[in-house]
């Protein structure tokens, strides 16, 4: 058999990436460090640099967790510029094997071994066991994935999907306004284009421009997010308990496609830094709100991923087993 250890993994969003070491089939993962994307001109340059950095060999096998589809050879992040061809990269890092997944389907994998000290129960009772588990979060982009059982105990398939850029449906008028303001600048408004760090900066100014208040330069989410949880300024209150009451909408209509009675678990990083104000917002009442099928949903629990490092990287060791 060929020796595939040490393995490089690695987690990889629109703003930052992040790696980590293991040594062998039954060692931690180590050596975990976070890079923002733009120090580094391409994921060949970033990887260098983090085993130089880290003193480390050249791995036997690498797998990454990437926010893209993967649907050939070439990839080419939506959010970022990086591209490159998985045969060159294996080719030229020396590698015996190059596993390339979509960051979401890494992240899925490590669902049923995150710590429950590192998950924020939002409502809901107990999840059914071996049943379908639903995945979404928000960042730089919208990550949505799930975790589907098999017949084999404690054995799952992760989805690979791009849910995040299904269109986005309104639930009152001022929603219908302000995705019709949206709709005006990008054409089509998938849920991306409001549940991310940019979608947060769209609805804020939509709503200013509902208000007709002038535009402002806005530096982004989390610009909004101190307005709102520490300035308590109305227009960015009213700003989250949108994008909370979206997400619940998208949240539930994932666990409905899925029936994940298994739970729904939120990702991303734009939630983890609402929490002590997330789970009193709409985010529950609009998940539930499902007509018919709002009893079907009230027992199902959602968590918030809120570790202090990224579970994808255990999902993209899995993802060489």
């Amino acid at each position: 058999m060929i020796e595939t250890f040490p393995h490089l993994l690695a987690d990889i969003g629109g703003t930052n990436a992040r790696f980590g070491w293991q040594a062998n089939a039954i060692s931690n993962i180590e050596h975990v460090l976070v890079v923002p994307c733009a120090a580094h001109e391409t994921l060949e340059a970033a990887i260098r640099a983090y085993l130089a950095l880290k003193n480390l060999p050249t791995p036997r096998a690498c797998a990454l967790g990437i926010a893209n589809p993967i649907t050939g050879d070439e990839v080419r992040m939506t959010n970022h510029h990086w591209s490159f061809s998985i045969s060159e990269m294996q080719s030229r890092l020396g590698l015996a094997r190059l596993k390339v997944i979509n960051d979401f389907t890494a992240l899925a994998l490590a669902l049923p071994s995150i710590a429950y000290s590192d998950l924020v129960q939002v409502g809901g009772q107990l999840p059914l066991p071996f049943a379908p588990k639903g995945l979404i979060g928000a960042g730089t982009g919208l990550g949505v994935s799930g975790l589907l059982p098999t017949d084999h105990m404690d054995h799952w398939v992760a989805i690979a999907g791009e849910g995040g850029h299904t269109t986005l449906a309104a639930h009152n008028e001022t929603e219908y306004r302000v995705i019709e303001l949206i709709r005006q600048r990008y054409g089509h408004v998938s849920a991306e284009r409001v549940l991310s760090g940019q979608g947060l900066v769209n609805l804020y100014a939509a709503l200013r421009q509902l208000k007709k208040l002038a535009p402002i330069d806005i530096a982004g989410a989390a610009e909004i997010t101190t307005w709102a949880l520490q300035d308590k300024d109305l227009l960015a209150m009213q700003s989250i308990e949108m994008f909370a009451g979206f997400l619940g909408s998208v949240a539930g209509d994932l666990a409905l496609t899925l029936g994940a009675r298994g739970g729904v678990y939120l990702g991303g990083g734009i939630v983890p830094r609402w929490l002590g104000w997330f789970e009193t917002s709409n985010f529950r009442a609009r998940f539930e709100a499902k007509g018919r099928f709002s009893a079907y949903l009230k027992d199902i629990p959602v968590w918030v991923i809120n570790a202090s490092e990224s579970p994808a990287l255990l999902g993209a060791a899995r993802s060489l087993n």
